[in-house]
Order: C-alpha cells, then structure tokens, then sequence
C-alpha cells in the first residue's frame, strides 16, 4: 500500500504501532510523501474547524446504513474523491479555493502567517498531554535531556535553559510540526504544562522575515493557549501553556545562549 493511502489513518491515529513508525520513517526520508501529508494534515485541520457542522439526511444513512450492512444495493467501488484531490496540483488548488473562502485561519482579515504556526504549536502541546505517557526522556537534567534527540530529529537542539525553582524541567519528546520533526522539552509551572518547540526554520513563510528573538518574541493566542515565537539562526522556537502570557513572555528570555 502507498504511504499516501495511510495518511488519514496516520491522522487519525488509526495504524498499527509497527505501520506508524514505518511511515514516520519513511516520511522523514521522503518530501514528496511529506509535503502531501502535511497538506492533508493542514486540510483536516481546517475543514475540522471552520466549516459548519450538519447533519447528514434521513435517506443518505439509510443507504449507507444498506451498503455497510451488506444489503442487497448494488455494491459499487467507490474512490475516495480526497485521495483524488491530495496530490500535486489539485491540493493546491483546493487549498486556494479554501484561503480564497476564508477557510484558514490566516486568510481572514490581516494575513498572518504566524498564527499558522502557533496554532500548530498548540496542537503539539495538546497532543503531548494527550498521550499516556507525555515524555520519552523523563529527566530534570538538561544535560540527560538535550542528547537524547540526536538521531531522532535533524537538527540539534539549541536549548540551554536547564529549568529552575519556577519553570521546573520535567522532559522531552518528539513531535511532527507542520511538514518536519520537532524537539518538544516540557517543564512545569506549578499545575501547569509548558512546552518549548524546537524545529528548523527554513521554508516556514512565518518565520523567514520575523525579528523577533526570545528577549522579545512574538505573542499569539490561540484557543486559550498563550504561544511565545521567535527565531535563533536556522532554528525556530515556540513557547506553549495557559500560564498568564505576560509569565510566558518573561521565561523565553531564560532560553538565550549564555553570554
């Protein structure tokens, strides 16, 4: 089966833990597979959110209640009209016609492309305190912490913070940002969860101008979630929780290089 037939399942959460690793594997090493996935990851993500919700005809859940349950209508194959529409030129274009409608968040209004990224950032945190178990490395030593990504993203994590009284350090993990990989620390703010993202910049339309820096990083707030971006070189950071924002924008100056 072509990864690209497993990319709702892989959204989903659907895949067996051995097919999930391998198509994580295999979209590391293939751009083509993942642009297409985050394409259709950005799609989800989009219609999930902004298109209104109805409810589906009397007479279409009886037909379908009639294919599903093997009755006697004629069964016919039917072609998944998104797996039609994903790849190369149609996505883009639906993507357009989705902007052109105000679909994405940044379509509406004054563009801002930061808010791509922050709410992307938010799914991330959402998606670490979702899982069972939240850290791959639990450990309050930066120097356990920061070695344990080599090898499991391409880059390495600049992050000299090693967490104190207030911001406690608690961990790492991995996680896909938009179409790449990104170092996830996690540290602690009293009951509350703060994660910093660590992933490479190039190509983020978001990121390719910003001057913003981490004694001064840019403030998004998305669903509730305070996000603290900014850019350091060839890597970009953004900085979650549901602290006051005026805290989050206080500890991102804690994440400078030592001078």
């Amino acid at each position: 089966m072509a990864a690209r037939d497993l990319l709702i399942d892989h959204e989903r959460g659907r895949l067996a833990s051995p097919v999930q690793a391998d198509l994580e594997g295999h979209l590391q090493s293939c751009p083509a597979c993942a642009d297409e996935a985050a394409a259709s990851l950005a799609l989800s993500r989009a219609l999930e959110q902004r298109l209104p919700q109805h409810p589906a005809p009397i007479a279409l859940k009886r037909r379908l209640a009639t294919q599903w349950s093997g009755g006697s209508a004629p069964r016919r194959r039917v072609v998944s009209l998104r797996r039609l529409l994903i790849p190369g030129l149609a996505t883009a274009l639906l993507v357009l016609g989705l902007i052109a409608a105000g679909v994405f968040p940044w379509s509406s209004g004054r563009a801002d492309p930061l808010a791509l990224l922050a709410s992307e950032a938010v799914n991330d945190h959402l998606r670490v305190l979702e899982r069972a178990r939240p850290l791959d490395v639990e450990s309050g030593a930066i120097h356990q912490v920061r070695p344990w990504f080599a090898g499991k993203v391409d880059f390495a994590p600049a992050v000299s913070f090693p967490g104190d009284a207030d911001f406690p350090l608690r961990g790492g993990t991995v996680e896909r940002f938009l179409d790449r990989q990104a170092a996830v620390l996690v540290y602690a703010r009293r009951l509350h969860t703060v994660s910093l993202l660590v992933f490479r910049a190039d190509g983020l339309a978001g990121l390719a101008g910003i001057t913003a820096h981490a004694d001064a990083p840019e403030i998004r707030t998305v669903r509730g979630f305070h996000v603290a971006l900014w850019r350091a070189g060839e890597l970009g950071y953004a900085l979650v929780s549901d602290v006051d924002s005026g805290e989050l924008r206080a500890l991102a100056p804690r994440f400078l290089p030592a001078r």
